[in-house]
């Protein structure tokens, strides 16, 4: 009834806060006029029943008949994740009963500007569900006016208040006409202040309207120390009373300090995390390179706990570390809004740890890993969940689908809790050998060589190309059957990759985005991959004189072979881990179908807004009232709100997880994590859909990899990687392909710009200017 802005000044005047007097013209009223008219031209034009016109002549002489303020406030309007700031209009120093009548006319004819119309769109705002109030209160004559913040907007610490402030009405501070008084108040007290210009002062005018001036003859004076702590007290208790942080007008004005609205603070950056420990920090390079995009609620319920994060955590609690890979992201109104580095801890069993590990590695050994039986059958039971038929499946058995896909990892995790000890203490044996030996730089060249599933399926995309190249077939409309039919057989193969992120749901896999897969295929096929060099660095290594005996050089090469394994098995065990994620996918979507053709979702896709126990809750979607209905309509509008809000804002700051490092003359620095030098054009590539803009020769820059962005090492000469370190995906194919990285940089898809030409060393981990 009073909409967004009015329902928020009631709670305030409620609660015996500094409000100026006023009244509501309430939505009621506006549905009298609307009739059905939708036009902005139509409301500053229409004639208002008499009664009506009488009830707002009467109000406003209740308050005095002097100057008021007239603001919209639209029912969809200063909510959360929907502030609606500037969307619809206000108008200030209204003086009169017909300046009056106009403005609310004016106001009502707001909700339909294009600029409204858009912004609702994009969050996906029923029209027929929008109506506006208007709030009409006591104009303020202010000495100073502004805005404060509850919470600082720029680095989210919700300790600091911030008010920006400045001579005359605060619409020159709101609208951004003036750089206005800056200050920050923390818990103590004030924290810094900067200085405006006062480049314009709006005043309100005797005859109505206002007026603006040159602020350059106005005395830039700071606000007394007691107005700073008055505005500071009743800015902490509107954000109790509200319960989040708070975006607060106020004036001052004859000595009194008068709060104008409040509404929630949106796109308000997460807490600050503080300093973080080494530990964390790899912690967190980690799952910022697993985290392009914000989780939704679904991931949260399903995937995330369950997938590769669920499954490292269920491994390094099995030795006693606990705390690696749960807990770490915190929701705020259903939706994502900060990456908290995990904090790990030992517990008990830590103690043993060294014990079992050495049992395990002794008794399983990832050579053999895919002979286990519990292997065989993890394959046979997914191979019978992928083949049922989900669109005919009755809704109760279409929600069960779900957590029999989730149930399906749960050997994976056991598997790589008994072989990745083996894993571990190869590479260990080996790097140790080879250290020993004084040849330790070898290391990681003598790990490429490797068989994997990845390996694997990039040789299938090499062929791919080739038959492209040979026969144009990515050009040809339609595409001729025979590569069609070898990318079918390519995609029932290898189409659960992950397109993103190995540990959400909601990224398509490169079945469901065949045209990721195209893309790459493009890059293949655009110029033949130069022919990798012979790889002798275990024939170098065997040269050395201590490995001159055949019992010597035996072992060298068993050791060398095993390490291979390990890694081959973390590569593989990846690769079959991730096989129940498209069936999971699957049976979300289908469910999503289901509720759109309920009328309950605008799209299938909008079922990632709700969470799988949510879903489960729902016992037949045949049979949903109304009520359910609405309620679940309403939870997937507000967070996809939310969600949007938060479009901008990192779950982290980067800064934090990769620290400034000295520079010098360098464009970027990060973590070297492959070795070499490298000039070419940058390329940034900040999604798979941009694959195909690599060219061969090109930098590639981009926020992140995984498997799928492999292929690409094939045409680069360099990769340089927001996120990451010398362990990552990006830096391991990076060294098999002999190409210089650079890892952990923070900012570089933000700094170096498509066609620039650098020098990326991967000796420094440096990036700098091509002379």
């Amino acid at each position: 009834m009073a909409g967004g802005k009015g329902a928020n000044l009631g709670e305030l005047v409620r609660s015996a806060f500094p409000v100026p007097d006023g009244f509501v013209v309430t939505t009621h009223a506006y549905d009298l006029v609307a009739q059905g008219r939708d036009t902005r031209a139509y409301f500053e034009q229409a004639e208002l029943p008499g009664d009506l016109r009488q009830a707002i002549a009467d109000a406003y002489a209740a308050l005095g008949g002097g100057p008021v303020a007239v603001r919209s406030s639209a029912t969809a309007e200063d909510l959360p994740g929907a502030a609606f700031a500037g969307q619809q209009d206000t108008y200030l120093n209204v003086v009169g009963e017909p300046a009056l009548l106009d403005a609310v006319r004016r106001c009502w004819g707001s909700l339909w500007t294009d600029r409204a119309i858009a912004y609702r769109a994009k969050l996906a705002i029923d029209e027929s569900e929008v109506r506006i109030a208007v709030v009409v209160q006591s104009m303020v004559e202010a000495e100073t006016a502004g805005v404060m913040f509850t919470a600082n907007p720029v680095t989210g610490d919700r300790t600091q208040l911030v008010i920006d402030a400045s001579s005359g009405l605060g619409e020159a501070v709101v609208s951004g006409l003036v750089t206005p008084d800056h200050y920050v108040i923390g818990p103590s007290g004030p924290a810094g202040f900067t200085p405006g210009r006062r480049e314009v002062v709006i005043r309100g005018t005797a005859g109505g309207g206002v007026t603006r001036e040159s602020g350059a003859a106005t005395p830039a004076e700071p606000l007394p120390a007691a107005v700073l702590d008055e505005l500071a007290g009743l800015g902490r208790q509107v954000a109790a009373h509200f319960g989040r942080p708070q975006d607060i007008e106020w004036a001052y004005a004859g000595g009194r300090v008068h709060l104008l609205q409040a509404r929630p603070m949106t796109a308000l950056p997460p807490p600050p995390v503080g300093r973080l420990n080494p530990i964390q920090r790899r912690i967190s390079s980690v799952l910022l390179e697993y985290l392009p995009e914000r989780p939704y609620p679904i991931d949260m319920t399903t995937w995330v706990p369950y997938g590769p994060a669920g499954l490292m955590g269920k491994v390094t609690a099995s030795f006693g570390m606990h705390g690696v890979f749960s807990g770490f992201l915190r929701e705020e109104d259903g939706v994502v809004y900060q990456l908290v580095p995990p904090k790990p801890h030992p517990g008990a069993a830590a103690l043993l740890a060294p014990f079992r590990l050495v049992a395990r590695a002794r008794k399983y050994d990832p050579a053999r890993w895919t002979q286990d039986p519990r292997f065989r059958a993890y394959l046979a039971a997914i191979e019978e969940l992928a083949a049922r038929d989900l669109t005919s499946m009755s809704w109760e058995r279409l929600t069960a689908v779900p957590r029999q896909a989730l149930a399906l990892v749960e050997p994976v995790a056991d598997l790589r809790v008994d072989y990745l000890p083996g894993t571990g203490l190869a590479l260990l044996r080996l790097l140790l050998a080879v250290k020993l030996l004084g040849r330790g730089r070898l290391f990681g060249d003598l790990l490429h060589g490797a068989r994997t599933r990845t390996s694997d399926a990039n040789q299938a995309l090499e062929r791919l190309a080739a038959h492209a190249r040979r026969t144009g077939a990515l050009d040809a409309d339609p595409m001729p059957a025979d590569f069609a039919g070898e990318l079918r057989e390519f995609l029932a193969e290898y189409g659960h990759r992950e397109t993103a992120s190995p540990i959400l749901v909601t990224p398509p896999t490169w079945a469901d985005a065949p045209e990721t897969v195209l893309s790459l295929i493009r890059v293949l096929a655009a110029e033949p991959p130069a022919p990798k060099e012979a790889d002798d660095a275990l024939e170098r290594l065997l040269r050395h004189p201590l490995l001159r005996s055949r019992g010597g050089r035996a072992r060298m090469r068993r050791w060398v072979e095993a390490a291979r394994a390990g890694i081959a098995f973390r590569e593989d065990s990846h690769f079959y881990f991730m096989m129940p994620q498209p069936v999971l996918r699957r049976s979300l979507l289908e469910l999503g179908r289901r509720l759109r053709g309920a009328g309950v979702l605008q799209q299938p896709e909008d079922v990632f807004h709700l969470r799988l126990e949510e879903l489960e809750s729902i016992k037949d979607v045949a049979t949903l009232t109304a009520e359910e209905a609405e309620r679940l309509r309403e939870t997937v509008r507000a967070r996809a709100a939310k969600r949007e809000e938060l479009s901008g804002v990192r779950l982290i700051d980067p800064a934090l997880v990769f620290p400034a490092r000295e520079t010098g003359d360098a464009l970027i620095a990060g973590s070297p994590a492959s070795g070499g030098v490298a000039t070419g054009p940058v390329r940034v590539i900040r999604e798979p859909a941009e694959f195909v803009k690599l060219g061969s020769g090109d930098v590639l820059v981009c926020p992140y990899t995984n498997p799928s962005w492999t292929p690409l090492f094939q045409q680069a000469a360099a990769v340089v990687v927001d996120t990451g370190g010398a362990g990552s995906h990006a830096a391991i194919v990076a060294r098999e392909y002999g190409i210089p990285a650079v890892m952990g940089t923070g900012k570089g898809t933000s700094v170096l710009e498509d066609g620039q030409v650098v020098t990326v060393n991967g000796n420094a981990g440096t990036v700098t200017r091509a002379t």
